[in-house]
């Protein structure tokens, strides 16, 4: 087991990559403590200005056992399975997912066991989507994994969420493949494919996606937004989860809320109110569209060392239901997490809004949905099979105007 790891960072507007400090081990808790090096630097930025303030000393985490940025740039559940199969089921530490984590991790961290070199400078062979596929099944199935698959694989185990994926790279542009699963009662990734583009039909800002068929099966691409190519070379941004914003561990998700994040936007963010308007919106079309996955680690925002700026949105997509009623994965309001646009208005003036201006907000979402669910469906070859099975479980559920 790895007791000890050395953190890269690619500062804003760089190309290439600087250690910043060292994280190891102390019995169940995590230390880092910034390179003496980076501190010099004129332009060095702290990881995270609350909990890794840029100065000497050793800090301790100040919540669970990890920092939070850090633990931002690790794996998530789909990225665990896959190196936890590779392993062959052993116990691996946070280090240990850390360091495997593949070369192409989301954000501008990376990590090495050395100090001399950064295995992401390395060029890495560029997996198909053949291959990707096979691999991604394999793993759910629990088939033996060949190596050259396995390696394939590694290309998407730094990227969050419990759901079969990898990266990919062309020419110009970096993409999140998101794969169907096996186990799917119904039609996830074109659902999901519909829900981001009526989204961005809402005034919410999305990345560019793409739909495709590999293999017969549905693939989504979404373009990154943490890397850009310019003059031929990669720049990475610096992300933070909506977990990280909030302070909060794993193990507190469920406090997380959506008035708080709007807090943090508005004590953080060089585009307030703006940003906290979108998150408002985004808040508001998860339960208009039964998006009940929108826990913190699904919002992020970019940091530059002086301001945060919300992403765009990213992993949205409805979710069918048993009942009429549902919770989102966040606190909305004064009723907590329940999915109903009177409990989004409820705290309308944390998002910089009047009453007034969130329910004409709401009215217009409303709208918009009702006009484009048809459209989306269509651009997502949804079956009108399909499309009225989500509109009956999900869509504009009756639940939301209680």
């Amino acid at each position: 087991m790895t007791s000890e790891v050395y953190i890269w960072i690619w500062l804003p507007n760089e190309y290439k990559p600087v250690i910043c400090g060292k994280l190891a081990a102390d019995n169940s808790t995590y230390r880092f403590v910034y390179g003496r090096s980076y501190l010099q630097r004129k332009n060095s930025i702290a990881l995270d200005p609350f909990e890794l303030p840029l100065k000497e000393g050793v800090f301790s985490p100040s919540y669970g056992t990890m920092h939070s940025v850090i633990r931002d740039a690790a794996p998530d559940a789909w990225g665990r399975r896959v190196l936890i199969y590779k392993s062959g089921g052993q116990v691996l530490t946070e280090i240990d997912y850390l360091v495997q984590a593949g070369r192409d991790r989301i954000g501008a961290l990376d990590t090495s066991l050395e100090s001399t070199n950064c295995p992401a400078i390395q060029p890495e062979r560029q997996a198909s989507m053949v291959d990707l596929i096979n691999a991604a099944d394999k793993v759910e199935t629990g088939q033996p994994l060949p190596e050259s698959l396995a390696n394939a694989l590694l290309h998407g185990s730094s990227v969050g969420g419990a759901r079969p994926k990898s990266l990919l790279t062309d020419k110009n542009d970096k993409w999140i493949a998101k794969f169907s699963s096996s186990t799917d009662h119904y039609p996830v990734v074109r659902s999901e494919y519909a829900a981001m583009w009526l989204a961005g039909q809402c005034g919410i800002k999305i990345p560019v996606i793409k739909l495709i068929k590999k293999l017969g099966r549905d693939v989504l691409l979404v373009k990154r937004f943490d890397r850009k190519l310019i003059n031929d070379q990669w720049q990475r941004h610096f992300l933070i989860s909506g977990l990280t914003a909030l302070q909060l561990h794993e193990t507190e998700a469920v406090l997380a809320s959506y008035p708080e994040l709007a807090s943090f936007i508005r004590r953080s963010s060089m585009h307030y109110p703006a940003d906290a308007h979108q998150l408002f919106r985004r808040m508001v079309v998860n339960i208009l569209i039964g998006n009940t996955d929108d826990h913190a680690r699904n919002h992020a925002f970019f940091w530059d060392g002086l301001y945060h700026s919300l992403t765009p949105a990213y992993d949205i997509c409805p979710m069918l239901r048993a009942g009429q009623s549902a919770n989102q994965a966040m606190i909305v309001g004064n009723a907590g997490r329940e999915s109903s646009i009177r409990n989004a208005l409820s705290q309308s003036e944390q998002f910089a809004l009047s009453h007034s201006e969130a329910q004409a907000i709401q009215e217009e979402l409303l709208e918009t949905i009702q006009e484009k669910w048809d459209q989306a469906t269509e651009h997502a070859s949804l079956s009108k099979n399909e499309s009225n099975i989500l509109r009956r479980a999900t869509i504009l559920s009756p639940a939301c105007f209680y």
